[in-house]
């Protein structure tokens, strides 16, 4: 349902951009529509993967669950970062879907519950995303949010599964830092290069690219009226160079 709503977005600001305005007020709609179901179906999600660990995440004080092996970790830990994701959609929806906002303050507590560096930063990073968008729930002499998420992308590269890179992009999105997004995606590409994914959990990873990846296509879309060529994935502009230059592939045609 997201990627429905992904492809919505993306033909909106395509219509924008060449100056359609029946195009892009349609394709706009049809987005928050798509939107407020995923945020729907997240907000179901979270719930559920609550319930399966006995948790309250509202409880005081907060008791962690008992977590037996690292799939009941990872899937705890997926459970609250889709109930942040819910609050996102809901927001882009236009508040169709009507998620409660105190999930967000919830996730935060309860993502100490997981190991960070076991997995990815990704805890440090949904605590970091909270504290940016509810400044109050951030705890004294706690580090830079900022700083939180750009140390959580590091230690996903070595972790195998690179979903804080994907929470940092979100974060830079929401709170307009063009600087960040574009060192989060340069990050996420680059990091290839050297990148060995947990084999066990490389579908939490694609996610990750995927969301990546539609981050990247947003920003061509709104800013050249397309997506992101594929040759220039991990760049924001078509500046091109001796050392990258697109050509077309032959190969299939010969």
């Amino acid at each position: 349902m997201e990627y429905r709503a992904w492809e919505a977005e993306l033909a909106y600001l395509r219509a924008e951009y060449r100056g359609d305005v029946p195009a892009a007020k349609d394709a706009r709609e049809l987005a928050k529509r798509l939107y407020a179901r995923t945020a729907e179906r997240r907000h179901e999600a979270f719930k559920r993967a609550m319930a399966a660990y006995d948790f309250d995440p509202s409880a005081e004080p907060l008791e962690c669950p008992f977590l037996y092996n690292d799939q009941d970790e990872l899937t705890f830990l997926l459970g609250l970062l889709t109930g942040m994701q819910a609050i996102v959609n809901d927001s882009n929806s236009g508040a169709l879907a009507g998620v409660p906002r105190n999930i967000a303050p919830q996730a935060e507590r309860a993502a100490q519950c997981v190991d960070n560096e076991k997995w990815g930063g990704l805890p440090n990073a949904i605590r970091a995303l909270v504290w940016l968008l509810l400044p109050d729930t951030r705890p004294e002499l706690s580090p830079d949010p900022w700083q939180v998420l750009e140390n959580s992308a590091e230690l996903s590269v070595d972790s195998g599964i690179r979903a804080s890179f994907a929470v940092q992009v979100v974060a830079a999105e929401t709170f307009g830092r063009s600087q960040v997004l574009e060192q989060a995606i340069a990050g996420f590409v680059q990091a290839e290069e050297s990148f060995e994914v947990w084999s066990d959990y490389q579908l939490v990873d694609e996610v990750a690219l995927k969301i990546i990846q539609f981050s990247s296509d947003r920003h061509w879309s709104a800013n050249y009226g397309h997506r992101t060529p594929r040759t220039f994935f991990g760049k924001m502009s078509p500046e091109r160079n001796t050392e990258n230059v697109e050509t077309m592939d032959l190969e299939g045609l010969l």
